[in-house]
């Protein structure tokens, strides 16, 4: 724990202008960014009495190890510094919203020459028009096949756009009427593009315009007598209005408008959003957030904004947000607010009539979704938590294992010999952590000396960080191998430096600027699939480089027993044991993420052939030899006359072929691991 007066900038050093702070811990990550309009009084707040701080103000600022800030013009400006250094930094005690699903939304890619109709997820794009979010996807599908019939945009794959073009005929959407089918020119760029247009013209409330002119066509064609179609005029008309009955009509005055709800207790806080269009709701969402920061229901909807429209622009954002309590600054989030959208933007909390009703409703989905996620989350939560106690009491930790880092080797015979690394902070798998390895010190099947190497290569990554950030002393170190000591390190230390001898595979960190680093983080516990020997090997590589502050342990798979170094009897938790299934689950991920990667591996090397490597030697009469020999292995006993008897081989070629499969040593028989049976190479694949 940080004492924040070790750290604490002088008065006169802050200055009393707008700006954002940062404050980072003792490895240099954001931990925490704040804006304020007067640095000099909010930074101050932070260096009072303890006793006097938010519980959680207390966790932050004795985490941090030193702060920083950058002064800015307005406080608008503020705001938007403020909301990019959150999203890159991704700083532990900020308040930051999650989604609990992905939400779909109706897209129309306006970016394409011939727009498309269709269901997206995830990050939008630039040029696509996006309508939602929806709670479901099949509602937009059914709201989609009615509008067809009055707009019919292409909803096809680019596959299938392409093939229909190939073939002059279109699919069969087009046969139906429910696409124009620009695919085979019926209808011009211009016109299809003209399509889309009104389809999202529609779609964003301005509804009204299309039904009059559908019925006053529908009106002058049963003058005409044309009852054909008036009928299917009058159809059209009722399709449209089926999908406008698909979202009621809540503010009589076609406002635009998101609401947005909050309920929140001590720990945690749900939030609501109605997006309401013409009128009508058009899409809904809901977020959660650990209240990891002191900050109350102005505090949470600020927040709220800046994720909601941080990446928006223009009509995305509404002319009205209704909100249950103001920011801090109003003045400063509705001027933001207004120059992403380009026009004046409402921020208020309603008083009175149907939106202050609508409020309410969106208020009691927040309460629902609130005890939804509470009543979810409990169990996970004790679990997990219950799990880690588990671990740290049966190895004697000190403390639960808050990130737990497993490493498993992976190979077939000895070839293509990887290792994994996986992550678990607090109980959940953090797959942006994952790594994986390439075993390069040695050739052939060696479990224990690849796991010595990898643990090796990973902690002096770790070490090689801790000497770049400053957390070392001067290293007592004249040449490459020499040793010195370092704080929090014992013992003898080899020199942190990867030289051409040190395998690694892996990319370099990028620059000391708190964003996260490949290998700067030390787990509290090392996990390795297997016993008693790699645990051994594992320990040995901690010990290699001077690090005793690591636990380190082995799960053996045939009994499924925790062993610990230079313990000559196991640790065997109960089966029905949280902790116990933990580390089931790290295991089975880190084997799970090596083998992947092995296969995928082998799978490269096994497309690949001796004959490869025969100049003047192509695809046609590669196939040929195989089909006349029947495999490799067979064509490699084969003489330079039996190979001149295949059609399209010369004799300079077959004593080329001859002499690229003499210098390829065969690669070992496959075994059959269930039965020991040697499978002889018969099916044509390379050797």
């Amino acid at each position: 724990m940080a004492d924040p007066s070790s750290y604490r900038p002088s008065p006169g050093q802050i200055p009393d202008s707008p700006g954002v702070y940062k404050f980072r811990d003792e490895h240099r990550r954001v931990i925490y960014v704040g804006k304020a309009k007067n640095l000099r009084q909010r930074v101050a707040n932070y260096f009072q009495d303890l006793a006097n701080l938010h519980p959680r103000t207390r966790t932050m600022v004795t985490t941090a190890a030193s702060v920083e800030w950058t002064v800015v013009s307005t406080e608008v400006e503020a705001l938007q510094l403020e909301y990019t250094w959150i999203k890159e930094f991704d700083p532990r005690f900020n308040v930051k919203y999650r989604d609990d699903k992905s939400y779909p939304y109706l897209a129309v890619t306006l970016n394409e020459e011939f727009p498309r109709v269709q269901v997206m997820r995830g990050a939008k794009k630039k040029g696509v028009r996006y309508f939602g979010p929806y709670g479901h996807a099949w509602a937009i599908r059914e709201t989609v096949d009615l509008m067809l019939r009055v707009f019919p945009v292409r909803t096809c794959s680019a596959g299938v756009f392409k093939n229909a073009a190939r073939t002059g005929r279109p699919c069969l959407l087009g046969y139906i009427d429910k696409c124009s089918a620009p695919c085979v020119g019926r209808v011009t760029p211009e016109e299809h593009r003209e399509l889309a247009e009104d389809f999202c013209d529609f779609m964003a409330g301005r509804t009204g315009t299309y039904i009059r002119r559908l019925e006053k066509d529908m009106t002058q064609a049963a003058e005409e007598m044309e009852y054909e179609r008036a009928a299917r005029l009058r159809d059209d008309a009722g399709a449209l209005k089926r999908a406008m009955e698909k979202s009621a009509v809540v503010l009589a005055d076609a406002t635009d408008a998101d609401l947005i709800a909050v309920a929140e207790d001590e720990l945690e806080a749900a939030l609501q959003i109605f997006h309401v269009r013409g009128g009508r709701v058009r899409g809904q969402r809901g977020w959660v957030t650990d209240k990891v920061e002191a900050v109350d229901t102005s505090g949470l909807v600020e927040h709220a904004l800046q994720q909601l429209y941080g990446e928006e622009r223009g009509d995305a954002v509404p002319k009205e947000v209704l909100v249950p309590a103001l920011p801090e600054d109003t003045e400063a989030v509705s001027q933001w607010l207004a120059e992403r959208r380009g026009s004046q933007v409402s921020l208020r909390i309603p008083q009175r009539g149907d939106k202050k009703d609508l409020m309410a409703t969106v208020q009691r989905n927040a309460q629902q979704a609130l005890g939804l996620h509470k009543t979810k989350r409990a169990s996970d939560l004790t679990t997990r938590s219950r799990a880690l106690e588990e671990i740290a009491e049966a190895l004697g930790l000190d403390t639960a294992p808050l990130r737990i880092e497993c490493y498993d080797i992976s190979h077939l015979q000895g070839d293509d010999v990887v290792a994994s690394m996986v992550v678990f902070e607090d109980g959940l798998a953090r797959k942006s952590e994952y790594r994986r390895f390439q075993i390069k010190g040695f050739e052939g099947q060696d479990d224990v000396r690849s796991m010595h190497e990898v643990i090796g290569r990973r902690f002096k990554r770790y070490l090689q960080e801790k000497e770049r950030t400053g957390e070392w002393e001067e290293p007592q170190v004249t040449a490459p191998g020499a040793t010195g000591p370092a704080p929090g390190v014992t013992g003898p230390v080899p020199a942190p430096v990867l030289t051409a001898a040190s395998p690694a595979d892996e990319i370099e960190p990028r620059e000391d600027d708190g964003r996260p680093k490949r290998f700067a983080y030390p787990p509290q516990l090392v996990v390795v699939d297997g016993g008693q020997p790699q645990v051994a090997a594992a320990k040995r590589a901690l010990d290699e480089l001077g690090i005793d502050d690591i636990a380190v342990c082995g799960l053996a798979k045939r009994l499924e027993e925790v062993w610990l170094p230079d313990d000559d009897d196991p640790v065997v938790l109960p089966r029905s044991s949280e902790g116990l299934y933990l580390l089931q689950r790290v295991r089975d991920e880190a084997h799970r993420f090596a083998i992947t990667y092995q296969r995928a591996k082998r799978a490269k090397r096994i497309r690949s052939s001796p004959l490869d490597d025969v100049a003047g030697l192509g695809e046609t009469r590669k196939q040929a030899l195989i089909k006349h020999f029947g495999s490799v292995k067979k064509l490699r006993q084969a003489t330079i006359e039996e190979i001149c008897e295949v059609p399209g081989i010369g004799r300079r070629t077959a004593e080329s072929v001859a002499a690229a499969l003499a210098s390829t040593a065969p690669a070992a028989p496959a075994v059959n691991t269930a039965t020991g049976e040697i499978m002889e190479e018969d099916d044509g694949g390379a050797s």
